[in-house]
């Protein structure tokens, strides 16, 4: 299991979020964000080398704050072919320099992702080490991988991001996050798996949502 460091990050995680969140398509906002920490959780990296967290933070600029779900892999040094997806850089307290990428473009968390869907990870709580994150829920539908995540390519769209294997089967990650009506989110019935999970809304309250749909690809059963 991970181990959470509680330490000093220099600059922060959501000063880095800051600068980089109005260059995405997702992006809601029309300036700089004003972010909160809303929650989230993390996924173990089996071999114990790059961090993964999926964060959801609220911008509250705006007259109706918006709320975006963020995966991270922190690296302890630059990923090659990684440029575009870079963060940005942090000190660890712990750790060191710490590489910070959008994480739909590493393959760690991407596989790690994917074993989430199957079943074959188990989410983690975002800020205690080795306590499950029974918040989050997952399901799958079928047998076989559910996504070649070796072979995935990573697009952004103005909803989400699109993780696209070769067979055309799509693991679409919601980024703009909106509340499920009810208490439990309903995954579309095209859909083969999903992730959901919960996140603060600003008056204090917690919301439920997807943060991930499986599709299959053309001519799947």
């Amino acid at each position: 299991m991970a181990v959470i460091h509680h330490t000093t990050l220099k600059p922060t995680k959501l000063e880095l979020l800051a600068s980089w969140l109005p260059s995405r398509p997702w992006y809601r906002g029309t300036g700089e964000p004003e972010l909160v920490n809303a929650g989230g959780f993390r996924l173990d990296d089996p071999q114990g080398e790059v961090g993964i967290e999926f964060m959801v933070v609220t911008d509250t600029s705006g007259t109706h704050p918006s709320a975006y779900l963020v995966p991270l892999a922190y690296r302890g040094a630059p990923l090659d072919g990684a440029e575009d997806a870079l963060v940005g850089t942090m000190e660890h307290g712990v750790l060191g320099r710490r590489w910070v990428y959008d994480g739909c473009h590493d393959p760690v968390l991407v596989d790690q992702l994917v074993a989430l869907v199957e079943g074959r990870a188990e989410a983690q709580d975002q800020n205690t080490s080795d306590v499950p994150d029974r918040e989050v829920t997952r399901s799958r539908v079928g047998d076989g991988p559910a996504l070649a995540a070796a072979t995935t390519s990573a697009t952004d769209h103005r909803t989400g991001t699109e993780l696209r294997a070769q067979d055309g089967t799509a693991l679409l990650l919601h980024r703009a996050l909106s509340p499920a009506v009810g208490e439990t989110p309903v995954r579309p019935p095209e859909a083969t798996g999903h992730v959901a999970g919960s996140w603060r809304l600003p008056d204090g309250t917690r919301a439920r949502g997807l943060f991930a749909v499986l599709r299959p690809g053309p001519g799947s059963d």
